[in-house]
C-alpha cells in the first residue's frame, strides 16, 4: 500500500527490541493488519556506540529498554534520516519519559495494551505526518514547552482566522474537546466540530494533536 507523494509502504516498518519475545509479539500484532515488518534484536549494553539498525520509514521502539538507550537509539535514527517516523512502547508513560522523546521527535507514544489494539492505525496516523499520544500527557507536554509566567497562546496565520475560529483555537489549545468547546463558547456541538475542521484544513495539518504542536513550534503568539 503506498502512501501520498511517493512515500514508502506503510509495510516499510522496523521493530527494534531487545527483547526477542516482544519482536515476535508485535509482529504478530501487525501480521494481522497485513503488515510485515523487519525485526532489529537491540544490544543494551551498546550505550555509548552506535548500532548498525535497518533503514525503514516507520520504526517501532521498544521502550522497556534503559532510558539512556531508548533516546540514544530515537536519536541515532533521525540523525541518520530526519523524515523517518517513530513510535515508542511503554508499559505506561509519564512525562519524564516521554517529554525528552518528543522534544527528540518521536511522534507516536503506546502502551503496551494499547499497542495490541491500535499500532496499526497509529503507524498510519504518524507515516501520514500526525501524532499519535495520549491527550493528557500531550497536554502536559504543551505546559512543559510554555516558556514564561502564564500560559501563552502560540499560533500563526491569525489574519485568515475569524474571531471566531481564534476563540476556538484558543479553547484547543487549552485541549478541550469538541463538546467542551461547545459549551465554553456556548454554540453547537457540530458548529464547533465545523470550526474545528476549518481550522485543520487552514492550517494543513491532519489532526487536533498535530495542529496544537504546529503552533507550539512557531513563534507567534495568540
Amino acid at each position: 500500500m503506498a502512501t501520498k507523494a511517493g512515500r514508502p509502504s506503510l509495510l516499510n516498518v522496523c521493530l527494534i527490541s531487545p527483547h526477542p519475545l516482544v519482536l515476535d509479539e508485535v509482529r504478530r500484532w501487525l501480521a494481522r493488519a497485513g503488515m510485515e515488518p523487519k525485526l532489529h534484536r537491540l544490544n543494551p549494553a551498546l550505550v555509548s556506540e552506535p548500532e548498525v539498525i535497518p533503514r525503514a520509514w516507520i520504526y517501532v521502539v521498544d521502550g522497556h529498554a534503559p532510558r539512556p538507550v531508548t533516546e540514544r537509539v530515537v536519536a541515532g535514527i533521525l540523525n541518520r534520516d530526519p523524515k523517518a517516523r517513530l513510535v515508542v512502547l511503554a508499559n505506561r508513560w509519564t512525562g519524564t519519559r516521554a517529554f525528552p522523546l518528543l522534544r527528540l521527535g518521536v511522534k507516536g507514544l503506546l502502551s503496551y495494551a494499547e499497542a495490541r489494539r491500535q499500532l496499526p492505525q497509529a503507524l498510519k496516523a504518524v507515516a501520514e505526518g500526525g501524532f499519535w499520544a495520549p491527550r493528557s500527557l500531550l497536554s502536559r507536554f504543551m505546559d512543559s514547552m510554555v516558556n514564561g509566567n502564564g500560559r501563552k497562546r502560540i499560533v500563526t496565520g491569525l489574519n485568515v482566522l475569524t474571531i471566531r475560529e481564534q476563540e476556538v483555537l484558543s479553547a484547543l489549545l487549552d485541549n478541550l474537546s469538541n463538546k467542551e468547546i461547545a459549551a465554553k463558547l456556548h454554540i453547537a456541538e457540530r458548529t464547533a466540530k465545523f470550526h474545528v475542521s476549518n481550522l485543520l484544513n487552514k492550517f494543513d495539518v491532519q489532526s487536533r494533536q498535530q495542529l496544537i504542536l504546529h503552533c507550539l513550534s512557531t513563534g507567534h503568539r495568540l
